[in-house]
């Protein structure tokens, strides 16, 4: 009998997750920071789609004709009932990538994205993976990949191994794919417990352990415990490549452009001093000990002139997506916690807390007071949408046309969370992609399309739904038990929702 898997963990299903670097949105400011031109998107395909979470917000709010496969016939279903529900332009399938690769009804893509898939396949499916790129992405289109990669995976390798033989080995596989993993990570532990000489020469694998005994078990299993694993190091990713005849264009993470917030003064200049593009990240990977790389090729790079890259960011269009008061001016990045200046960023932040949509040329008006130079506002503008304070704005006649598709899917993701709490996002016409947005706060919402308009009423509506279900809210680590109580905290998180995010979902055309 033919495994349809090809070793691949299917019998547990993938994570609910959204990825906002899949977005093609979000390629823009990545591109015009870096000085080159980028594609506009009207066809694009999603390869290793997983619940489909990404590719339906991405699909329903923007007019782009969106394809992708998942071989998992589970979650192919569940994207495709998302997208029957939003009837955005998006057809998805369970194709494996050799059966994805022989279609024949499938356009040319000016984009092309997989996250993390690369890493978890065999080299079969990577091959197949670059043929599809090589043949179907158009020339000035943009590839997405994200993967794991060398240096930051080298002392891991060992225990993933350790990870899979217990889970074959020792696993009991009629006890289903979570009894595997909790078993193996209990194993890891009876064995760090006694002290291994493998632990004292790499005593960051403690903690390491740790981190992961507390993850998704549904990641973890996808993550770890497929039969094939590879962490790759940029310099293979450029080979593989190089015959789809991409060329490295940037990192799709944002922090990554700034090079100050993760590398030395000496390891800057010696970066500097490398002439080769393709070496110089291979040797950057080494002084960040890089681990997970999110990155755009294109299919014919081409650079824009100072004029036109300036004039480019300044038409570029954003938004403040986090009440004024929550951003945070801290971040965590290589060089350790790092605080942004606050004589820059509070008038940046001061100036976009009406939450509407503005370029970068009229926010550089409107702070011109406080002697902000345009080169702080795009570094302040490249770190805020990073940390998803900000996002990119789509032009108006998008957002109207993909509008009627986004309320369809999330009136169809708040009914959901009726009884369902991993969907947590919801696809907004103004960013064109996934919005993150809690269970009580879908329910909150869907009581409002239900004629619900005060917040009691919408803390009414939710505690029908808990009480009816047997559930009750849990607050700071203990449950509460009476209705009374139940009811106030979700009093107490309407008035919230009403306050500050409300506000911000009507910005973003969700309510």
């Amino acid at each position: 009998m033919t495994d349809w898997t090809s070793g691949y963990v299917a019998d547990i299903g993938y994570t609910f997750g959204y990825y906002k670097e899949s977005n093609p949105q979000h390629l823009r400011l990545a591109f015009l920071n870096a000085g080159l031109t980028f594609p506009e998107i009207g066809t694009a395909c999603e390869l290793g789609f997983g619940q489909g979470v990404s590719a339906n917000c991405h699909a329903a709010g923007s007019v782009t004709q969106w394809f992708g496969t998942d071989f998992n016939p589970a979650q192919a279903d569940f994207a495709q009932e998302l997208a029957t529900h939003s009837g955005a332009a998006v057809q998805l399938f369970d194709n494996s990538f050799a059966e994805f690769n022989a279609r024949e009804d499938l356009p040319d893509f000016d984009y092309i994205c997989l996250h993390g898939i690369w890493s978890w396949i065999s080299d079969e499916n990577r091959t197949e993976i670059v043929d599809f790129v090589r043949r179907k992405l158009k020339v000035g289109g943009v590839l997405y990949i994200s993967y794991n990669t060398q240096p930051g995976w080298a002392t891991m390798l060992p225990m993933r191994e350790l990870f899979v033989e217990h889970a074959q080995i020792m696993g009991a596989t009629g006890h289903g794919m979570v009894n595997r993993v909790n078993t193996a990570l209990a194993f890891a532990e009876q064995l760090f417990s006694t002290n291994p000489a493998y632990l004292r020469a790499n005593p960051q694998l403690a903690e390491r352990l740790k981190t992961i005994t507390g993850q998704d078990r549904h990641y973890l299993a996808h993550e770890y415990f497929n039969r094939d694993w590879q962490p790759m190091s940029f310099a293979k990713m450029a080979v593989w490549l190089a015959s789809a005849k991409l060329n490295f264009a940037c990192s799709a993470h944002y922090q990554d452009h700034i090079e100050q917030l993760h590398l030395s003064t000496e390891q800057q200049k010696l970066l500097h001093d490398i002439p080769d593009p393709l070496f110089k990240e291979t040797v950057r990977d080494f002084c960040v000990n890089q681990q997970f790389r999110r990155d755009y090729w294109v299919k014919g790079a081409r650079t824009l002139n100072h004029v036109e890259q300036a004039a480019a960011l300044r038409a570029h269009r954003l938004l403040l997506i986090q009440h004024r008061a929550d951003v945070s001016l801290t971040i965590n990045c290589n060089q350790g916690q790092v605080a942004m200046q606050e004589p820059i960023y509070a008038p940046i932040l001061d100036a976009l807390a009406n939450h509407k949509p503005q370029t970068i040329g009229q926010l550089e008006q409107a702070i011109k007071s406080h002697g902000i130079t345009f080169p702080q506002l795009l570094q302040a503008v490249v770190i805020l949408t990073d940390t998803g304070a900000l996002a990119a704005v789509q032009s108006d006649a998008v957002i109207e046309q993909a509008k009627t598709q986004t309320d369809k899917l999330n009136h169809h993701l708040c009914t959901k969370a009726r009884d369902m709490r991993e969907l947590n996002y919801l696809a907004s016409p103004v960013t064109g992609g996934g919005i993150m947005l809690t269970r009580f706060p879908q329910l909150f919402l869907l009581a409002l399309t239900e004629g619900n308009t005060q917040p009691q009423e919408w803390a009414k509506f939710v505690w029908d739904i808990l009480s009816a279900q047997g559930q009750r809210i849990v607050k700071e680590g203990e449950k509460l038990s009476t209705e009374a109580e139940n009811i106030a905290e979700l009093n107490r998180q309407a008035i919230i929702f009403d306050e500050q995010q409300l506000p911000i979902l009507r910005a973003l055309a969700i309510a």
